[in-house]
C-alpha cells in the first residue's frame, strides 16, 4: 500500500450537514464525502485489492467505489481530516489477514493421565457394588 498514491486518488466533495451550527449551519458546506475507485487504484497491489474487496465488500459500490463521509466537526478541514484517518484505519483493518489456526493434539502424558483418572475412577465404582454371592 502507497499512502502517497492513495492520496491523489482522493475525490473530495463538500455538502452541506446536519447537527451543530444553528443559521450557519444552512450556509456552510463543513460535511466532507471521500470517494476513492480501490479497484482502479495505482497505490494498492493486485492482492491487496483482491484482500479488500472480500473483506469491506460491504461498504463498496458495485462499481468498486468507497465512499466515506464525517460531519463531526464545524470545520470543513477537522472533517477532512478525520475522513481521511477514517479510510486508512479501514484499509489497514482490511488487509489484516489472520493466521492459520492450527489443531492442537493433547500430549501423550496428558492421555495417560486421563485414562489412568478413568480406571481409578471405575474401580471405586466397582468396590460400591453390592457383593456377588454366587461366585
Amino acid at each position: 500500500m502507497n499512502k502517497e498514491i492513495l492520496l491523489t486518488e482522493f475525490t473530495f466533495k463538500a455538502i452541506r450537514s446536519s447537527g451543530p451550527g444553528g443559521q450557519h449551519v444552512n450556509k456552510v458546506s463543513s460535511k466532507v464525502v471521500l470517494s476513492v475507485d480501490l479497484l482502479a487504484s495505482k497505490g494498492l497491489s493486485s492482492q491487496e485489492k483482491d484482500l479488500l474487496r472480500k473483506s469491506i465488500a460491504v461498504r463498496l459500490k458495485n462499481d468498486g467505489i468507497l465512499q466515506l463521509s464525517c460531519d463531526e466537526s464545524r470545520s470543513q478541514v477537522q472533517n477532512k481530516t478525520k475522513v481521511i484517518a477514517r479510510f486508512f484505519r479501514l484499509i489497514k483493518v482490511g488487509l489484516f489477514v489472520k493466521k492459520k489456526r492450527l489443531t492442537a493434539r493433547p500430549s501423550k502424558a496428558s492421555i495417560r493421565r486421563v485414562k489412568e483418572k478413568k480406571r481409578v475412577r471405575g474401580q471405586l465404582k466397582n468396590l460400591r457394588k453390592k457383593p456377588d454371592i454366587n461366585q
